[in-house]
């Protein structure tokens, strides 16, 4: 099974970390982000892996290289301008079975084998893997009616959603939703799909995930990696 891991952008909510350094490089503990990513999908039987790079990208491929090191053969496709979350898997050649896509950048113990079984179970042309997560408001949300009239007065509520881990399941069928060379995210990618009547799936996981977008999460995802260290790498 192949697997795309996303890992061209330029992380600038990490700057100035990321000025000098791609962020699947960024370290958790002793060893980058992506490294721990790529043992946890050669523990799921993935055994080739395409890094889609651009910014960096030759510090990605001197540490990487053909993934030997790791277990896996690695690949790299290269986006000559920015293609958004989702663009960049157009330019991947050799999809032609289901394959998993993620970011470069997750740290969370979601078993990849069950988020696969779960998406072949469901028959979906597309599967997001999903958190729970709650919003605490701390100030008095007003809801009103299009006459401007106060309808409601909730005193610091507490929102209760679901958000995508950045971790997906697709069929090769997806592909014809997405223009080769043209910017494309992954929440447009997804009303696409569900606007064409295609069967869009959500996988819930309650167990561990933190996405490294920013320095308090990533600061945050540092000491839990250190804290929970076995929980995150395969066994050997």
């Amino acid at each position: 099974m192949k697997a795309v891991v996303l890992a061209g952008g330029k992380g600038t909510r990490l700057s100035p970390y990321t000025t000098i350094l791609p962020k699947p490089l960024m370290p958790i503990g002793d060893m980058p982000i992506l490294e721990v990513m790529l043992l946890q999908m050669r523990q799921a039987g993935i055994g080739h892996v395409v890094l889609t790079v651009g910014h960096l990208s030759e510090l990605l491929r001197a540490f990487f290289k053909d993934g030997s090191e790791f277990g896996l053969s690695i690949s790299y496709s290269y986006e000559q301008q920015p293609l958004g979350t989702a663009g960049p898997i157009a330019l991947v050649d050799g999809l032609d079975d289901t394959f998993l896509v993620s970011n470069g950048d997750v740290l969370t113990t979601l078993d990849l084998r069950d988020l696969i079984r779960f998406h072949k179970e469901q028959k979906a042309i597309a599967t997001i893997a999903a958190h729970h997560r709650q919003s605490k408001i701390d100030l008095g949300v007003i809801q009103r009616d299009g006459d401007y009239r106060i309808t409601g007065y909730i005193e610091k509520p507490t929102y209760d959603f679901m958000v995508s881990m950045g971790i997906y399941v697709f069929e090769p069928a997806v592909l014809p939703y997405i223009g080769r060379n043209q910017y494309l995210d992954f929440p447009d990618l997804v009303k696409k799909l569900i606007a064409a009547g295609e069967r869009v799936v959500g996988y819930e996981f309650n167990g561990y995930w933190e996405d490294l977008g920013r320095p308090d999460d990533y600061a945050r995802a540092s000491k839990d990696f250190e804290n929970m260290r076995t929980q995150f790498l395969p066994a050997d």
